[in-house]
């Protein structure tokens, strides 16, 4: 096993406490003015109010500490209060917080898209437009691939989630929470079949093998020169932490680029350095015509962008494409901190011990018991699936079940899936050795106290 990649300072006492009662008298009394003014749509997943945030820790307005395997959804990849970030935003606040940069331009929106050319894949001349969440990047993608190919079709897959807005809705595939009840759903999107290793009828299917089952299908029930885009997460996200199998995405990828389909990764979840590459695509080598990123872009500010194929962006006709509070100035300062700081301390590397740390726990559990049916991931994005003992049937009693026990001992994880049975683990990459290990502790005794 390989050491720490780097020796972390935090602010905060990196150490897990629970004191008196859970939740605390001051969550329970901003849960009640919530219940008054906040919508029952608007559901939080634990029941406790964040008061401060560092390293892999949270402080709730009682005083409990969390160890955090979360990271607000993979979006506070340095630290919830990186001191690169902090500055940076401080130091932008003092001279502006917006002007747009469709009326008055500003170096940090630039700045920015420079850098994104430079750590995404690809050497060919690119551009980069900045939005403000994921979803935004994802319906802006889809708007560039069909304003350049002239096509309207769009491919998504099994198991996606790539938004909240009407088309992105339409993209993702779990109907609850996500769209039951919102439709009608914006035309022209198909969905194919995933590689999904744990679930498929034949195990022995290569990842190629698999993507020609999919291709097979786009060609007799859409055509590929009405395809404008074949939209994609590398490690499906909501979805469960699908990790397709080994030469899927590189098949898909090749197919696309012959018949003139736009590939679209979308890495809002799985980008910079979470898995331990800047982007997920990079583990087998494939290029995106266009990216799509959010999340961890900016170190816990509002910032997604689109980058891609120079000829691509630039078909898009003038005014198409932005949005008032796209690329705000304060966000674009906390993205070239956070990069900064990716850089600086090697977090893709970090991700790559975490993944060292946790994946051999995690997969003795599986053999331990505890109805644990799969484990996967790469980096710092790690899943566990939970399934009824002797079967593959979903147990989403129990993966919410561990979750709960895990919180009560001071620890947050996530879960996901398309049948809500999956634990997916997203600690800060700047977490330091210690308090990841106390939390898999906690963890594993809450795994085989419910298994």
């Amino acid at each position: 096993m390989s050491t720490s990649v780097m020796t972390p300072s935090y602010r905060l006492e990196q150490r897990r406490r629970i004191a008196g009662t859970f939740p605390g008298p001051n969550s329970a009394a901003l849960e009640a003015r919530r219940a008054a003014v906040v919508p029952k749509g608007v559901a939080s997943s634990v029941p406790v109010y964040a008061a401060d945030a560092d390293g892999g820790i949270i402080v709730d307005v009682d005083g409990n500490a969390f160890i955090d395997l979360g990271s607000g959804i993979a979006v506070t990849s340095v630290g919830a209060s990186d001191p690169a970030v902090v500055a940076a935003v401080q130091e932008q606040v003092a001279h502006f917080t917006h002007t747009c940069f469709m009326v008055t331009p500003y170096e940090g929106y630039v700045a920015v898209a420079e850098r994104l050319a430079a750590v995404t894949p690809g050497d060919f001349e690119k551009r980069t437009v900045l939005f403000n969440s994921g979803a935004e990047a994802v319906e802006n993608a889809v708007k560039i691939a069909r304003s350049a190919t002239g096509r309207n079709a769009v491919v998504a897959f099994d198991h996606a989630y790539h938004g909240r807005t009407n088309l992105t809705m339409g993209l993702t595939a779990k109907a609850m929470p996500y769209k039951t009840g919102f439709g009608p759903f914006a035309p022209e999107i198909y969905r194919m079949p995933m590689s999904y290793p744990f679930r498929e009828e034949n195990p022995n299917i290569s990842g190629a093998e698999a993507a020609d089952r999919a291709i097979l299908a786009i060609e007799k029930q859409i055509g590929a020169d009405q395809l404008a885009a074949l939209l994609i997460e590398p490690i499906q996200g909501e979805g469960g932490f699908i990790v397709p199998a080994e030469g899927f995405l590189p098949r898909l990828a090749e197919w696309a680029q012959a018949n003139g389909v736009v590939f679209i990764a979308d890495e809002v979840q799985s980008g910079f350095c979470r898995t331990g590459e800047w982007f997920a695509v990079q583990h087998e080598g494939v290029v995106p015509d266009l990216i799509t990123m959010a999340k961890g872009i900016a170190g816990g500010m509002p910032l997604s962008a689109v980058t891609g194929r120079a000829e691509l962006l630039d078909a898009v006709h003038p005014g198409g494409l932005g949005g008032t509070y796209g690329g705000n100035p304060v966000a674009c300062a906390a993205a070239l901190a956070a990069m900064d700081t990716m850089e600086s301390q090697d977090l893709a590397g970090r991700a790559r011990h975490i993944e060292e740390l946790v994946l051999p726990r995690l997969r003795a559990l599986a053999v331990e018991g505890g109805g644990v049916g799969d484990v996967r991931g790469r980096g710092a994005m790690l899943a566990m699936e939970f399934v009824r003992p002797g079967a593959k049937e979903p147990d989403a009693e129990t993966a919410k079940a561990v979750a709960a026990a895990c919180l009560r001992e001071g620890v947050i994880v996530l879960t996901c899936g398309t049948y809500g049975n999956v634990i997916r683990l997203l600690p800060p990459l700047t977490i330091g050795d210690d308090l990841l290990l106390d939390a898999l502790d906690v963890l594993e005794t809450a795994v085989l106290s419910l298994g």
